[in-house]
């Protein structure tokens, strides 16, 4: 029988004791596990923190993650793949020693806890993926020493993955690909925000970067000659931002010119633009992309030049909620001391864009957000310090305390790992009729 199923917990079942009695011994162990790793999980995340790496260059970061888990008591405990399917990606899995052999293997449960831990350029952790990774950990540790408390734990596999390249790329995309999530039953993370939300409409997203080519000229003497990219590309930049009249609230356009020419008399041969494109859905975000695309081979047409438009690597897909995850998580939080906002907020309320999305197409997961102890916006140099704040520690530990909790109860609680599992099915079908209507 899988954990989560109809059945009493292991060990200290007793007629008469309640499912919430037996579980409440387990998530205060996990809780204070996280407890007393804290000085090692702050010194995780300060190391972190103090060398920010750009996506897929995350050497330290790496090293400094799997050496947290290769080290953790006692010796080798934790079975860690270093390099795992990317070069700065990882995978440390635990599982009670009943669980290895072939037969309970198969059977078990396997809960997934992701660590995210890339910068920005120039301003380093401003969206306080150190934090991420602290928690991912942490939560990982936590779930770790209550089924270790147990006399006889069920057959659960507790793995962390190491997700590079967040902010630039998409490794989770890329790990998908490579079937790093195929055998995975829930996923958790958290990430750092103003406030608690269990959940937050985050969109999808496409990214494109549009090159003109035109042909230069001396802009004094013989301008006539000159075919001029930058105009192509000021043309393109008004084109959307008239456009913006016309498309929906909940949609997002917003670019750059990279490159505009290189000195005033030379008519620009070349010029570059970098936008990216967001939407509720995928649907939406197909829409709206190629409005866009209109743009750009508009403002070739006018000025004669050649386009090119190159998509990103991979499109961000939109996250889906998962409500008895979400509810649940707000349950553990609520004990720990968070206070939430609405439910009307976390579904209407301001988001971005994360490869977090493109999991949960294909496994059920929950990706949370918490107030770190700062007024301060992501991706601002004020965001950064907080996110290697002391103060910040309180906070990323008692969200690691609650996914704990929550993986708990998915493990234990009769019937909430099928609700969980309903409600991804329900909202994968609802997502993939809304892709097909015209």
């Amino acid at each position: 029988m899988r954990p989560g199923e109809e059945r009493p917990l292991e060990g200290d079942a007793r007629d008469g004791v309640s499912e919430l009695e037996l579980l409440e011994p387990l998530k205060l162990r996990a809780a204070e596990r996280i407890d007393e790793a804290a000085e090692r999980l702050r010194a995780l995340s300060r190391a972190i923190w103090s060398e920010p790496e750009l996506a897929y260059e995350e050497h330290h970061a790496h090293g400094v993650l799997t050496s947290f888990f290769e080290q953790e008591p006692p010796a080798a405990s934790w079975a860690v793949q270093r390099h795992y399917k990317l070069p700065t990606a990882f995978r440390a899995e635990w599982a009670p020693p009943g669980s290895r052999t072939p037969g309970a293997e198969a059977r078990a449960l396997q809960l997934g806890f992701l660590c995210e831990y890339d910068a920005l350029p120039g301003i380093g952790h401003a969206c306080g993926h150190n934090l991420i990774a602290e928690v991912g950990a942490a939560a990982a540790l936590g779930l770790r020493a209550a089924l270790e408390s147990l006399p006889g734990p069920p057959p659960v596999k507790v793995i962390v993955l190491g997700t590079p390249a967040e902010e630039d790329g998409g490794g989770k995309i890329d790990l998908i690909e490579a079937g790093a999530f195929k055998n995975l039953d829930v996923v958790f993370m958290a990430h750092p925000s103003q406030e608690n939300a269990a959940y937050l409409l985050d969109v999808a997203e496409h990214d494109v970067t549009v090159k003109y080519y035109g042909k230069a000229s001396h802009a004094a003497a013989y301008p006539w000659e000159g075919v001029n990219a930058l105009d192509a590309a000021v043309l393109a930049y008004n084109n959307l931002s008239v456009l913006r009249q016309q498309i929906k609230p909940t949609w997002r356009v917003h670019g750059i010119i990279k490159n505009g020419g290189v000195k005033p008399n030379i008519i620009p041969s070349y010029s570059e633009l970098i936008y990216y494109f967001r939407a509720p859905s995928m649907k939406e975000l197909q829409v709206l992309t190629k409005k866009a695309e209109d743009c750009f081979r508009a403002a070739a047409l006018a000025t004669g030049c050649t386009v090119e438009i190159k998509s990103g690597t991979h499109d961000y897909y939109n996250v889906l909620p998962n409500k008895s995850l979400w509810k649940t998580y707000m349950e553990n939080g609520k004990k720990l001391g968070i206070e939430f906002i609405s439910e009307d907020a976390m579904l209407n309320g301001p988001s971005g864009s994360t490869d977090f999305g493109n999991v949960t197409f294909v496994v059920p997961g929950i990706h949370p957000y918490f107030y770190i102890g700062s007024e301060a916006l992501n991706h601002t140099e004020q965001y950064t310090e907080a996110a290697g704040s002391q103060e910040a520690q309180f906070y990323a530990l008692r969200v690691a305390k609650a996914l704990a909790m929550t993986a708990l109860d998915v493990i234990f609680k009769p019937g909430l790992l099928e609700r969980i599992r309903e409600d991804f099915r329900l909202k994968l079908q609802e997502e993939q009729f809304l892709n097909t209507v015209e």
